[in-house]
């Protein structure tokens, strides 16, 4: 079989992190200093988000996997020791443990005043934290045809990603209570396959049309054809503690695009499932994490999430030497030992009982194994 080119997967990563402050481990509003601090240093690689209390960073478009380790890790590094500097502290979780939204302030900014005005209070309590990968793509049929693919996939990574088990101060009894607060925005969750690029298209273009939205960054979907970067963008997953855990779920992203990419080349396809039906399996991944049971729908039967995620390595095998990631990819079988980050919070609460430790040890998190 001809040589497949995989350089155009390239990758981008993106994640949120929450200012806490050292003394009390709440979230803290740094009135945009770290960022101001933060763009001398990364230029537009540090944004503001929505609520003030969070940091936004975004990689440059990296060739490899290795290249995406090095940029987040750098940023991880930059943003810490800038918030050190300020008296801050970072950390990395899909939710903050105890913080309440409500007393937590808005960024002054034409957009995030749009949104709040017309979303209101799901606007307001949306105070979570994400993870972003960006997958390359050759063109944007290609692009749609992947994404459309890769739904399936979607909540197997999730389950792995799961690291909000808390909201303002209560065990949720989710693994990843995150996309429950993110639920109540319009235009998320599993997308619609679409048959074509140019179906995608217009159904931007009706919503724009009739106002719903200004532009196609308000579909928030958990994974979405970029709008004007052609890439497959993946933002089903909680942002993990450690820039180990980040890396191991682009890498597995990526893989998967690519294991997509080389069936179209041989003529083949991966069967196409239903909304309703993946949305079963986001539901028991955001419920127990890598703990459940996911629908193998070819079986028709319930399987062991961690047994689905073994398969999930071994289906996209052959594509990973050449992505250079295998060493990357190898972590899943770390957190299938070790537990997620909403396994690992949960046991430092149930040995501590106390919030404060789980924010320290989320804390703790943030620079380990760079």
């Amino acid at each position: 079989m001809a040589h497949l080119n995989f350089k155009s997967f390239t990758l981008g990563v993106e994640e949120e992190y929450m200012v806490l402050d050292p003394a009390s481990r709440e979230l803290k509003s740094h009135e945009q200093k770290i960022v101001h601090e933060g763009q001398k240093m990364i230029k537009d690689k540090v944004k503001a988000e929505m609520h003030q209390a969070v940091v936004e960073v975004g990689t440059d478009i990296c060739a490899d996997i290795d290249e995406a380790w090095n940029d987040i890790s750098a940023l991880r590094r930059t943003i810490h020791d800038i918030a050190q500097g300020l008296g801050y502290s970072m950390g990395a979780a899909g939710t903050h443990p105890f913080s309440h939204w409500e007393s937590q302030l808005i960024t002054d900014h034409v957009r995030y005043n749009e949104i709040v005005n017309e979303l209101q209070e799901a606007a307001r309590s949306n105070l979570i934290f994400g993870l972003h990968v960006h997958v390359g793509m050759e063109t944007r049929e290609m692009a749609n045809h992947i994404a459309n693919s890769t739904r399936y996939f979607l909540p197997h990574i999730y389950a792995l990603s799961t690291n909000s088990p808390f909201w303002e101060g209560r065990k949720t009894g989710y693994k990843s209570f995150r996309t429950k607060v993110f639920d109540k925005f319009p235009r998320t969750g599993i997308p619609e396959a679409f048959e074509s690029i140019e179906a995608y298209d217009n159904y931007v273009k009706i919503l724009m049309k009739t106002n719903c939205i200004d532009n196609a960054k308000k579909i928030w979907w958990d994974l979405r054809v970029h709008p004007f970067f052609n890439t497959v963008e993946f933002r089903i997953c909680d942002v993990p503690l450690t820039v180990d855990e980040t890396i191991c779920i682009a890498a597995l992203f990526q893989a998967i695009c690519a294991k997509i990419y080389k069936l179209r080349s041989q003529n083949m396809n991966f069967i196409q499932y239903s909304r309703a039906l993946i949305n079963e399996n986001k539901w028991r991944a955001s419920r127990y994490g890598i703990d459940g049971y996911l629908i193998d729908f070819g079986k028709q039967e319930e399987t062991s999430t961690r047994a689905l995620l073994y398969e999930l390595l071994d289906f996209v095998d052959d594509v990973v030497d050449e992505l250079g990631s295998r060493h990357r990819l190898a972590y899943v079988h770390q957190i299938l030992e070790r537990g997620t980050g909403a396994d690992r919070q949960l046991e430092v609460y149930e040995r501590e009982k106390n919030m404060v430790q789980v924010a320290d040890y989320i804390r703790s998190q943030f620079l380990h194994g760079i």
